[in-house]
Parts: structure tokens; sequence; C-alpha cells
């Protein structure tokens, strides 16, 4: 897997496992799959209606936190300050 450099010094995957149009029906185990062979950046929203099973693989990936990028996307009504 090939990195970024952050401005903040972390290294970001340069590839990462879209999860848009997977039902949750497969999620997990899209999920499981995505990180068994390698993946560390996983992206997701919650209009994609499938965090919860996006959350289930992580766990039982037991792959360390500190390891795996999830970014997601927030509706406007729902981000702060």
């Amino acid at each position: 897997m090939q990195y970024k450099l952050l401005s903040n010094g972390i290294n970001i995957p340069t590839l990462g496992y879209g999860t848009l149009h997977i039902s949750p029906a497969v999620t997990e185990k899209c999920v499981l799959d995505a990180l068994h062979v390698g993946y560390r950046l996983i992206d997701t929203a919650a209009v994609y209606g499938n965090e919860k099973e996006i959350g289930q693989a992580i766990k039982k990936s037991k792959i360390p936190r500190e390891e795996l990028f999830i970014t997601s996307k927030v509706w406007v009504q729902d981000a702060g300050y």
C-alpha cells in the first residue's frame, strides 16, 4: 500500500475502499474482505445506511484502530462548528 504524508505528519493510504451502494446485508463481509487484502482506508457516509456494519467489520478484523482511516461524510444539518 502506498501512503501520502499529510501536513500534520500522518501518513494516509492513497487507495481506499468505498462503501457506496453496498447493501447493509453484505457490508460486513465486504469490508472484512477489503481489510484482509490490505485496505486500511474505508470510506462511508451516513446516507449509505451501512455504517453500523462497517463498524462491526472493523471490530471483527482485530486490526488496531490507529492503523485504520475511516472517512465519512455528514449531512450539512449534522455538521457542527
